[in-house]
C-alpha cells in the first residue's frame, strides 16, 4: 500500500492575534503610531507650582541684572572714541574688520563679545516671557531690541553708532543659547505649545 506524503503547502496554518501590547488573546495589531509611541523617549515631570514660580522669579531677577550690565555697555558715552567711530548699515563690514585686526585677542574679544552679549536673551527669554518661545521668535525679539539699542546709541551716546553687525552678532548668541540651554528651560517650566501642524503629525490612536 502507497504511503501519501502531504506537502507542506496543505498543513493548516494559524495566526496567533497580538494585542497593543504585543501579546496574544485580542486578535488586533499594533498600528503605526502605537509602535511610535512605545519607542518615543518618555516625557519629563512638570516642575510643581513652587518651582516654576521660583525658576521664573530667578530668570526675571537675571533678566533686570543683564538689562543694567546691557545698557551699560551700550548706553555709556565714549568720548575718547569718538573720532574713531562710523555708523555702519552694511552687513559684514564690521565683522570683515574684527576678522582683519592684527591681534587674534582683539578679535575674539569684539566677535566673541557680541556673541556673548546676546546669549542671556536666549536663556531668559523663553522663561520670562513663554510667548517667545521658539527659534525664530527668539531671534526677531533679540533683533528688535538691539536694534533700538543700536539707534539708541547712535543718536544720543556720545562715541557710540549703529553698526548692523552687532545685532546679527547678538542674535546669533541669543539664537545659540537658546538652543543649548533655553528652550529646555522654557519646556520645564512652561506646558508645551500646540502648532497648528501637530493635527497633521500627530494621530490619535483612541479608540483603536
Amino acid at each position: 500500500m502507497a504511503r501519501i506524503r502531504r506537502s507542506k503547502s496543505a498543513r493548516p496554518t494559524t495566526t496567533r492575534p497580538y494585542s497593543h501590547k504585543g501579546g496574544p488573546g485580542t486578535g488586533r495589531t499594533k498600528t503605526a503610531g502605537e509602535r511610535l509611541d512605545r519607542t518615543a523617549p518618555p516625557r519629563a515631570a512638570p516642575l510643581s507650582p513652587l518651582a516654576r514660580a521660583a525658576t521664573m522669579l530667578v530668570a526675571f531677577a537675571g533678566m533686570v541684572a543683564f538689562g543694567v550690565v546691557l545698557a551699560r555697555l551700550t548706553l555709556e558715552p565714549s568720548a575718547a572714541s569718538e573720532a574713531l567711530t562710523h555708523s555702519n548699515f552694511t552687513p559684514g563690514d564690521s565683522i570683515g574688520d574684527y576678522l582683519s585686526e592684527p591681534a587674534f585677542r582683539d578679535t575674539v574679544k569684539q566677535l566673541g563679545g557680541n556673541i556673548l552679549l546676546g546669549v542671556p536673551f536666549g536663556l531668559l527669554l523663553p522663561v520670562v516671557l513663554p510667548r517667545t518661545r521658539g527659534l525664530i521668535r527668539v531671534g526677531l525679539a533679540t533683533a528688535v531690541t538691539m536694534v533700538l539699542v543700536e539707534l539708541a546709541q547712535g543718536a544720543f551716546v556720545t562715541g557710540r553708532t549703529f553698526d548692523i553687525d552687532d545685532v546679527i552678532l547678538n542674535t546669533a548668541g541669543a539664537l545659540l543659547g537658546y538652543l543649548f540651554l533655553g528652550r529646555r528651560l522654557g519646556r520645564a517650566v512652561h506646558p508645551r505649545r500646540h502648532h497648528w501642524w501637530h493635527r497633521f503629525t500627530r494621530r490619535d490612536t483612541a479608540g483603536v
